[in-house]
């Protein structure tokens, strides 16, 4: 495979992704409609939305059969966690301020402080516990502490006023449908999945209910899924073509792409006024991201396969790319929470700090001397912790 063929598939892998996000947003909000802002996204938004993250991970360990390959799986999880912390929040409010015409937007600090600390925290045990051997206790405290976080926010969710009912929410959506014209038929339906609309192709003009927002949330995460094998071995190619580690595309190309999901779903939360729920929403994703897409591959691989032990260079570089992700995630909780409010400015400083980091990780793949001093920085801080 070539280089031309590689960007080519991985250009169709993101469409395909992008376009499942649309079809697994209609049934994520029907599903999540009677939770409160910053809950959903959190959750439903935010679980859903990590499944390239997932895959992707699941892929590189068990597709490739390399074990090294799980350090693939923390490029992409890092590389997402940060264009998630940096990115979608700078798009959101972006899009905010040009949409509505206000000089900056209010995000609740009892989110930031429950999400943006959770995934400090999460970080902070990654750095401390993941080494160069990994055994199947490592994935479930992952995922139990994921478990944890989960809890916490379901039990302290407040109650969500009844102003958007089932009956109100499935009429507006009935209203909705039926501004097309005639009834779908089963070809017109057949022909709107291999379109990926897949509202269209699920639902058409039928009423939605709990069980087709379900039967949509499947379908479209199962595209997502095979979206993300075509976007792994295409990244893989396009490393090898190009001289570098797999892991270095991975941190960038793979986690761009599989974070589409959670910078569609932001946007149109932030489209909607609903801010809370956007930034929850990328936060969130990351908790997801390093405790579940990690984790839950890593627990089934070593019960399988048993220890996984990777190449000394390789946790030289998952080693600085974790400190760094700390480093800047403590960055943006610090631009998140201190304020009265986020405008341009923080937005232009997040995107600042993800061209930083996008710098970074160029410069250590190609081994540039400048970068070296840096290098040991981090390795300096990791020996502290």
């Amino acid at each position: 495979m070539d280089i031309t063929i590689a960007l080519f598939l991985m250009f169709i892998s993101t469409i395909l992704i992008a376009k499942a996000c649309d079809g697994f947003e209609v049934a994520a909000d029907y599903l999540g409609r009677n939770m409160s802002e910053g809950v959903k996204g959190a959750s439903i938004n935010a679980v859903g939305s990590s499944m390239p993250e997932l895959f992707a991970t699941s892929i590189f360990l068990f597709v490739f059969a390399d074990t090294s390959g799980f350090a693939g799986g923390i490029g992409t999880t890092a590389g997402s966690a940060v264009f998630n912390t940096m990115i979608i929040p700078a798009l959101s409010i972006l899009a905010a301020i040009k949409l509505f015409k206000v000089a900056h937007i209010n995000v609740s600090k009892k989110v930031v402080l429950r999400d943006g600390l959770m995934l400090i925290a999460a970080e902070f045990i990654l750095i401390v516990t993941i080494g160069e051997t990994l055994e199947w206790w490592h994935g479930l405290m992952l995922m139990l502490l994921y478990l944890g976080y989960s809890g916490y926010m379901f039990i302290s969710m407040e109650k969500k006023p009844e102003t958007l009912d089932q009956d109100v929410y499935e009429a507006h959506k009935e209203e909705e449908h039926n501004t097309a014209e005639g009834h779908l038929s089963l070809s017109n339906r057949f022909i709107a999945f291999f379109k990926i609309n897949l509202e269209e192709a699920v639902i058409a003009n039928n009423k939605i209910t709990t069980g087709n927002s379900w039967t949509l949330l499947l379908v479209a995460t199962t595209i997502i899924a095979v979206a993300c094998y075509i976007l792994v071995a295409a990244c893989e190619s396009f490393a090898h073509e190009i001289g570098i580690h797999g892991y270095f595309v991975a941190v960038i190309l793979v986690a761009a792409a599989s974070s589409i999901p959670d910078t569609i779903l932001s946007i149109k939360d932030a489209k909607k006024g609903n801010y809370d729920d956007a930034v929850s929403n990328a936060l969130g994703s990351n908790i997801f991201d390093i405790c579940f897409a990690l984790g839950l591959p890593l627990f089934i691989y070593t019960l399988i396969y048993g220890t996984i032990t990777m190449p000394a260079e390789m946790v030289e570089h998952v080693s600085e790319l974790r400190i760094l992700l700390l480093i800047l995630t403590i960055g943006a909780f610090f631009v998140f929470f201190f304020g009265r409010s986020m405008g341009q400015k923080k937005a232009y400083a997040l995107l600042a700090m993800y061209i930083v980091f996008i710098t970074y990780i160029i410069a250590r793949a190609y081994e540039m001397p400048w970068i070296e001093p840096v290098s040991n920085m981090l390795h300096t801080i990791q020996g502290f912790l």
